[in-house]
């Protein structure tokens, strides 16, 4: 089997995951390469779009039999932006993953599988992702066993579509004016690499990183 996936930042904390998973495939005899752009795309069996900010135009997509999306809400509701951020800021417990095929509008493409991926409320953002990708490479070797059985379903219309904007700056600044445990989902959801959360006061902006603390390791 051929297969491609498209990731557009090489410094994403799932690459070492779709590394792995790229090696494991290709033991088994299938084809795999990773890119960052469509550019860079061939043509074969299965394109897996994961955490992709470029629009897939159908042109590319025509040279998959199948391209598939992992959007990490309960479709068709959380279309759009880190959708799994807003939902734990919203105070959800559990992460909806859903499979679906890529369309010229985002996120509603039919689904092939959803699965749900629990989040405790001490789970800080590296197991946050540990847990979601985790998952992505699951639904990935779902994807991959079951496709030339699966039977996508619309997504329900009856469900009026829910969709969150793409998080800024700003969303990672912590409220001076607040306490800690209210805005601890804001503290353990930001990653201090990419996104750190902030506070501002007297002019100055500083950065925190929150860490779990062990008393008898560290």
């Amino acid at each position: 089997m051929r297969i491609s996936i498209i990731c557009s930042n090489v410094l994403h904390p799932i690459m070492p995951y779709l590394e792995a998973w790229k090696k494991e495939q290709q033991s088994s005899s299938s084809r795999v390469q990773i890119v960052s752009e469509s550019a860079d795309l061939s043509s074969g069996d299965i394109l897996f779009v994961v955490s992709c900010s470029e629009k897939i135009t159908q042109h590319v997509r025509h040279r998959f039999r199948h391209v598939l999306v992992l959007h990490a809400s309960d479709l068709p509701k959380g279309r759009g932006w880190s959708p799994y951020i807003w939902d734990i800021l919203s105070g959800k417990n559990e992460i909806i993953l859903s499979l679906i095929e890529a369309e010229d509008q985002i996120d509603t493409g039919k689904i092939w599988k959803k699965i749900r991926i629990p989040v405790p409320n001490h789970f800080l953002w590296n197991e946050i992702n540990h847990a979601l990708f985790q998952g992505e490479i699951g639904l990935m070797n779902w994807a991959v066993e079951h496709s030339k059985t699966v039977v996508p379903m619309e997504q329900d219309r009856n469900i009026q579509p829910t969709y969150w904007p793409k998080r800024a700056v700003q969303d990672s600044c912590l409220d001076i004016n607040k306490t800690i445990a209210e805005q601890f989902d804001l503290l353990r959801v930001c990653d201090p690499h990419r996104y750190p959360v902030f506070f501002e006061i007297n002019g100055q902006k500083y950065k925190l990183i929150l860490e779990k603390f062990d008393e008898k390791t560290d």
